[in-house]
């Protein structure tokens, strides 16, 4: 059974995008490549497509389509910045009812706008307002659960003591700031395998190590279920919140963070009522999968 497919990346988060509205080819295989062992193959580097993730596009009652992330070891996520903004792309790209400079699309994380930059036909950038970040410990959620926050908690891995800010942009996050100069992708590697799956992460959580340079962030971010990865953009916006938060910068002023994959821009709102993200997205190329 032939499916088509989109490999699209942002950033280097590279994903297969597949389509299974009503009336697209792939709607026939829409069960099978949504079951867990088969996004497992799909997304594997060496027999598969390779991917961070197979994005599935599907019908929504309250925006214009709705997202679900899959990520490469088949568990489900609640949201993806950057693969918001590679289903934006595709979704303009390929549907001309569709091609407009607004989308809305909904998330695990509700329905959120995308706003389209156009060049020659072709989405180049889009920025996303990525809603409000969840600051609580039962939003994000942590344990023991509160109305609390978590800011700056201890907590211990292996044979090292980090301290960490947790952000929910609709998934976890544990932001953890290196001052002295430390490799951030060595401790990612060694540590965050670890601290995804601590026990006071009920959900399992997404960890990032930053690193602020002046106005500006340098991070790398163990993904939760799919491990190191060169970008991640809800990681990019909980981790401006927690500099914010933890008075490393000031809210209101738009933020570059720097990842393995290239740079986002991230704006925090002064009262922290939403956070903006901008960042490119490009289709790499596109095939059929042979579920078979």
């Amino acid at each position: 059974m032939p499916l088509p497919f989109v490999k699209a990346e942002g950033t280097g988060n590279d994903f297969v995008v597949v389509d299974l509205r009503p009336g697209q080819p792939a709607t026939r295989g829409a069960a099978v490549v949504q079951d867990p062992g088969v996004v497992r193959e799909i997304c594997d580097r060496h027999f598969g497509v390779g991917a961070d993730g197979v994005l599935a596009i599907l019908p929504s009652a309250t925006g214009d389509a709705r997202m679900r992330v899959l990520n490469a070891d088949g568990s489900e996520a609640e949201m993806c910045g950057n693969g918001l903004r590679c289903v934006a792309k595709v979704l303009y790209e390929s549907d001309p009812a569709l091609r407009r400079p607004t989308l809305r699309i909904e998330t695990g994380a509700g329905v959120l706008t995308c706003t389209l930059e156009v060049a020659n036909g072709l989405v180049t950038h889009v920025t996303e307002e990525m809603g409000r970040p969840r600051l609580t410990r039962s939003e994000i959620p942590l344990l023991p659960a509160g109305d609390t926050r978590a800011l700056r908690e201890a907590i211990r891995a292996r044979d090292r003591d980090f301290h960490f800010t947790a952000v929910s942009m609709g998934n976890p996050h544990a932001v953890i700031f290196v001052d002295g100069g430390e490799d951030l992708r060595a401790l990612a590697e060694t540590y965050g395998p670890i601290l995804e799956v601590a026990d006071r992460f009920p959900r399992r959580t997404n960890v990032e190590f930053a690193r602020v340079r002046g106005s500006e962030i340098d991070l790398v971010v163990w993904e939760r279920g799919s491990g190191l990865t060169l970008a991640c953009g809800t990681g990019a916006c909980a981790t401006v919140v927690a500099a914010c938060l933890e008075e490393r910068l000031a809210p209101g002023a738009e933020t570059s963070v720097h990842l393995p994959g290239g740079t986002l821009a991230i704006t925090v709102a002064p009262d922290y009522t939403g956070v903006r993200l901008r960042g490119p997205a490009r289709i790499a190329f596109t095939g059929t999968l042979d579920l078979a």
